[in-house]
């Protein structure tokens, strides 16, 4: 018999956590989002978050939705799906697991399963009636790439640092 601890995190709870820990470092106002790129052996691979590339600067380039051309973030933005595929220095991720705060875009979905992942956590979905979520969701499907919701448990985590 075991005297192990009881209620410890899942390992869903566990990633889940990470890549929501990783969104909150991106800088845009409207929307953080975070992924965790996880080994089939439970190992994390990489992690990222939305935000601009390296070396272009987060207090000269604009974070806002709208605007005059080339004056809107969504020229400069990474995805934190893109941002974890392309942070990992390990060689290839076949058979790996994504977890990401939101569900990833057609653009996303092209790199993950060019990269060879094979499943795909996501907790928000609130995209889904537009034509890039659908778009990525066809492809996922017929690429043969797993995806399901996060299902949350309520837990309270608490971090004090």
């Amino acid at each position: 018999m075991s005297d192990k601890r009881s209620g410890y995190i899942s390992w869903d709870e566990y990633f889940m956590g990470v890549a929501v820990l990783s969104g909150m470092r991106s800088k845009d106002p409207h929307t953080q989002v975070g992924a965790c790129i996880v080994s089939e052996d439970n190992k994390i691979l990489s992690m990222g978050y939305n935000g601009f590339p390296k070396g272009c600067s987060d207090d000269e380039f604009p974070w806002a939705r709208e605007g005059e051309p080339y004056d809107n973030k969504y020229f400069y933005t990474t995805h934190s799906e893109l941002n974890a595929i392309l942070n990992y220095r390990g060689g290839s991720l076949e058979g790996a697991k994504l977890y990401v705060t939101l569900f990833p875009c057609n653009e996303c979905a092209k790199a993950i399963i060019q990269a060879g992942i094979r499943t795909i956590v996501y907790d928000d979905d609130k995209y889904e009636m537009t034509p890039s979520v659908m778009a990525s969701k066809r492809m996922l499907d017929a690429a043969g790439v797993r995806y399901y919701r996060y299902k949350r448990t309520g837990r309270e985590i608490q971090i004090t640092l």
